[in-house]
């Protein structure tokens, strides 16, 4: 294969096809059902779908054989699925998602969520790196090949809809799909993240999420708080109790030592060899305030928590009214959305049944306390490279990217993984993706770095061609 030739495809065609298809992608508001009940009725779903469905389309007579299918359950979230056939009848499944994060705030001046932006080589915008590029980098890495006569196994792309609500439609389609799928030798996800645009980076672990609505009422309407406060006790406070449950706030550690697990000597040892490539850019890349400091300066343990350690954000709150109509007023209720993220070998649903108890028994004063699980998916952490992809990734990352490849653990989820990692145990992994400092998904001023984006199709592509020789034998 000729490298060199395989760049200035993938390039050629990013530029011309890919980032002005993007462009449009973004400017379709389509969250993800969590975030958006009524989907079906606002049409955005539908539009992304047909907006890449379209362009997939166009490519299938340069990849004979091929069929693309929006495959729709009903009561589902619709999932591209695209079958494209090989020199050999081994299976590459590559992986993406086309649902979006909501807007968040914070935009800077001239950007948002669903406004396009080309600056120099990001693109500002929502879900341009999280996760439109895939289908489209997927595809190109295979049109590179065909482009050159080079053989590649028999690859299938499924592109679902409900990712950023925890992919709790996927498994429907899986079983729905299985025959069809087939048993899988490598598996490609496009849906990471990357500790610098400099070298490729392979996704070693993610972490699983559980999370929900934690709610407490106290009354069944606001009174005035001079009247009530040191009589009824506030909402707000009884929550703060809540939460002591689950975490130190003096710490931020997770107290339960049911949500931790032992972490394995080699992760550790990346974690070690992740914090000397990236020193302080582990905690750089975030946009603190002036004067704001991580949680340690300790960079290895910065990245265990990061990665291996259960830690909880509170991503929202209601029952809070906007502080210019903020009265004297003890509030009948609050409630707050947790994030809490789960080490990649604990199991989610369990851990989800363990936090639901812990907070909703014995509730404070008599209070009512409900904990409304909305989704407990399980983490992943990725079986040993084979020494083939192991060393088609290093060739491929100094290719295209000009340094060595490394190895991280994530602290996001991809729950395709973890049912992926149960079903086809004997598969490889080759996980990555274009997120990488400062392009901060799911928040505002989100951008996908598009020389990145290039040289992952190109590593997928190269990737692909020595799946091929080790699987035929050659």
């Amino acid at each position: 294969m000729d490298t060199a030739r395989l760049s200035c495809f993938v390039s050629a065609l990013w530029d011309a096809e890919i980032v002005p298809k993007l462009i449009d992608y973004i400017r379709i508001p389509n969250k993800s059902p969590m975030f958006d009940k009524d989907w079906v009725a606002h049409g955005y779903m539908e539009e992304a779908v047909t907006l890449m469905t379209d362009w997939a389309g166009s490519k299938l007579p340069s990849l004979p054989g091929a069929t693309l299918e929006v495959v729709r359950l009903e009561g589902r979230t619709p999932l591209i699925y695209i079958d494209v056939p090989g020199q050999i009848d081994d299976t590459v499944v590559l992986y993406g998602h086309l649902d979006k994060q909501p807007e968040m705030t914070g935009w800077l001046e001239g950007l948002g969520p669903w406004l396009p932006v080309l600056k120099g080589e990001k693109l500002y915008g929502r879900g341009g790196a999280d996760d439109g590029y895939a289908l489209f980098g997927a595809l190109t890495a295979l049109l590179a090949l065909r482009e050159q006569g080079v053989a590649h196994a028999r690859c299938v792309v499924m592109i679902e809809a409900c990712e950023e609500s925890g992919s709790y439609d996927l498994p429907f389609y899986v079983d729905h799909l299985a025959e069809r799928i087939g048993h899988p030798s490598l598996v490609a996800c496009l849906d990471s993240g990357c500790g610098n645009y400099d070298q490729l980076w392979l996704t070693t672990s993610l972490r699983g999420m559980m999370g929900g609505e934690l709610g407490v009422e106290v009354l069944t309407e606001g009174v005035h708080s001079g009247d009530a406060s040191g009589v009824v006790v506030d909402s707000f406070r009884i929550l703060r109790q809540l939460l002591e449950r689950l975490e130190d706030a003096d710490t931020g550690q997770i107290k339960p030592r049911e949500l931790y697990v032992d972490i394995p000597a080699e992760r550790v040892e990346q974690a070690r060899t992740l914090t000397h490539i990236l020193g302080s850019e582990m905690h750089d890349k975030f946009p603190f305030i002036k004067g704001m400091k991580p949680l340690t300066e300790d960079l290895t343990e910065l990245a265990l928590n990061r990665t291996w350690r259960p830690q909880l954000a509170v991503t929202g709150i209601d029952g809070l009214p906007p502080l210019e109509s903020a009265g004297n007023v003890l509030r009948p209720r609050t409630v707050a959305k947790l994030s809490l993220r789960l080490p990649p070998t604990l199991p989610g649903a369990p851990a989800g049944q363990f936090v639901k108890q812990l907070l909703e028994r014995d509730p404070p004063y008599g209070a009512r306390v409900y904990f409304k699980l909305e989704k407990d998916g399980s983490g992943w952490n990725a079986p040993p490279l084979s020494p083939w992809l192991r060393e088609a990734v290093a060739k491929a990352s100094v290719h295209y990217f000009g340094a060595p490849a490394a190895y991280m653990g994530e602290g996001g989820s991809i729950p395709f993984m973890g049912m992926l990692g149960e079903k086809f145990p004997k598969a490889q992994f080759l996980i990555t993706g274009v997120l990488g400092p400062h392009s901060n998904a799911h928040g505002p001023n989100e951008f996908l770095h598009i020389p990145t984006g290039k040289k992952v199709t190109m590593v997928v592509a190269e990737v692909m061609a020595e799946h091929y020789q080790q699987s035929s034998g050659h």
